[in-house]
């Protein structure tokens, strides 16, 4: 069973990927910064550009994490697991900003080529950047499989974009500096300028997904009501809704319920019915309403209206 999204097992693996981000980040900048200056190439320039972004990018996931985490308080009833899709947002926007001045200089390059210098230090460099990029990338598949953090998420989500942007500098370098043809780079740096924004536009719709309370994904919302059901005295639901907010999960929803029962028993079956679901989805917040078969009145003002299910 995977990792409440808030237990310390959880917030201590995300908290040493968001660590480890940075880092990977800080170190790539330092021999990326060196290789350009060696090399002079639009690709590498690219690729530097975009680690400057992924630092920044890294710096905001590694606060926003923790801040998403904090418990509920008194202003923030629901707790504070938008920080998270708040940061994703923030990642889309500088990564959509590096891909466009990217690609902007290797436009500029296309037409005005330069010879590549060093180039088999600029293809060692990039090839310890890919190095230590898929190892980052694996790290945070691991801590997302158990945590399903957005802010993880969109931070993987641009690093894999790295790697792939990474894989097309090294072919554009090696291709320049072997050929002598210098327009090659430029045109491998505008494929990783198009290839960031890509990028950037999917983590703008996860981010914008969350934050406009999207309903989870249809699978999860059947395993909801087939584990709210699981005791045969709950005879159906509906009204469920749901949504994301950071490392929490918040559901609600109306049970049918014999209507002859009394208010002690419909209270057993609704906390067995919120455990199930617990156990299930760690971290929820959930509000199970019992309704009397065949005698509820509608009820729940205008969002009863909207629900299908």
């Amino acid at each position: 069973m995977s990792l409440s999204a808030t237990s310390p097992e959880a917030l201590a693996a995300t908290r040493r990927v968001t660590a480890l981000s940075v880092a990977v980040a800080a170190i790539l900048i330092v021999v990326k910064s060196l290789a350009w200056i060696a090399s002079g190439s639009v690709a590498m320039l690219a690729s530097l550009s975009d680690s400057g972004l992924d630092l920044v990018a890294s710096l905001i996931t590694f606060f926003a994490v923790r801040y998403a985490a904090v418990p509920p308080d008194a202003e923030h009833r629901f707790g504070h697991g938008k920080a998270e899709a708040f940061s994703s947002l923030m990642q889309g926007g500088l990564v959509f900003a590096s891909g466009a001045l990217i690609g902007r200089e290797a436009i500029h390059a296309v037409f005005n080529p330069r010879p590549i210098e060093q180039g088999l230090l600029a293809m060692g460099v990039m090839g310890v950047s890919i190095g230590l990029t898929l190892a980052l990338i694996i790290a945070q598949s691991k801590v997302l499989k158990s945590t399903g953090s957005i802010a993880i998420s969109g931070d993987r989500a641009h690093y894999a974009a790295d790697l792939g942007s990474n894989a097309v500098a090294l072919v554009g370098i090696g291709a320049a500096a072997s050929l002598g043809i210098g327009w090659i780079d430029a045109v491998a740096g505008l494929i990783v300028a198009l290839w960031l924004i890509w990028g950037a536009i999917g983590v703008f719709r996860e981010a914008a997904s969350q934050l406009m309370d999207r309903e989870l994904p249809d699978a999860d919302r059947a395993r909801i009501v087939a584990l709210a059901t699981e005791d045969p005295r709950v005879l159906g639901v509906h009204q469920l809704r749901t949504r994301a907010s950071g490392p929490y999960i918040h559901m609600q929803m109306h049970a049918d319920l014999e209507a002859g029962i009394s208010l002690a028993e419909a209270h057993v079956i609704m906390v067995a019915a919120e455990n199930r679901l617990l156990s299930a989805f760690p971290a929820a917040d959930i509000i199970i309403h019992p309704d009397p078969r065949g005698k509820a009145e509608s009820h729940g003002g205008l969002f009863a209206e909207a629900q299908h299910g």
